[in-house]
């Protein structure tokens, strides 16, 4: 694991950005495409922003999409397809994209995108983690067993808590029940993980992540077992931390 914390939001997601760009450029003179994973929420804001505007030939990187509640539709404000669109998809000539659709045949959506993401391996995943301490949706105690690509689950009273909190949602009743997630361990599957981590409110789920063992109460701890494992904290996400941990 990599820790590197930055003094701002800004700070933090212009050098994560940068990273995710220079990997992007390097696999690029070694293999003909990149395959990438974005996850979404307020905390990747800033990484976004600054990707957008990084040198990347982005028509040749394959998007795949983390999340998506079920039954809602894409034109509301909270729906992670909206976002993805508006942050990045419409604003780069990027071609291949895969998203979570959670309206329709639920099944079957996640059939085809499981045949797609599991064609060839995936390059580089930024990974948000939750207030919960959870990655994607998995809410903890999160499925560490499942091998499926993407799966349904119930979301956790937290977790619709951090959505409210975020401003997508008036109120807890508001919140999808459910939400299609990729799963745990297509995360890890990952060559690189790129974890942008910003804000005070993910101070407690960042020292969580240092304070305990590998847990599915915490889900985000089974990162730190990825070999290459890079998390980006600011001063505020990093506050409740151990310095010597960081």
């Amino acid at each position: 694991m990599k820790v590197n914390v930055l003094e701002t939001a800004q700070d933090l997601g212009k050098m994560a950005a940068s990273l995710t760009a220079e990997s992007i450029k390097d696999l690029l003179t070694k293999q003909e495409k990149v395959r990438l994973v974005l996850s979404t929420g307020a905390s990747q804001f800033e990484t976004l922003e600054a990707l957008v505007k990084m040198d990347v030939d982005w028509s040749k990187v394959e998007m795949f999409h983390l999340d998506e509640y079920v039954n809602l539709s894409e034109e509301h404000p909270a729906s992670f397809r909206k976002y993805l669109k508006e942050r990045f998809v419409n604003l780069v000539p990027i071609q291949m994209v895969h998203f979570v659709n959670g309206e329709g045949d639920i099944q079957s959506n996640i059939k085809a995108l499981t045949e797609e993401i599991r064609k060839e391996p995936i390059d580089l995943a930024l990974i948000g983690i939750g207030e919960n301490g959870h990655i994607a949706f998995n809410d903890p105690p999160a499925d560490f067993d499942t091998k499926e690509a993407y799966i349904v689950v119930d979301l956790d009273e937290n977790c619709k808590k951090q959505q409210v909190g975020e401003g997508w949602f008036s109120t807890i009743e508001d919140v999808p029940k459910q939400a299609i997630t990729m799963t745990v361990h297509q995360i890890m599957q990952s060559n690189v993980i790129i974890s942008c981590v910003p804000h005070k409110v993910k101070a407690n789920a960042i020292r969580n992540l240092f304070e305990n063992e590998v847990t599915n109460h915490i889900p985000s701890t089974i990162l730190k077992t990825h070999p290459n494992f890079n998390l980006f904290l600011d001063k505020q996400s990093s506050s409740e931390v151990d310095k010597q941990f960081v």
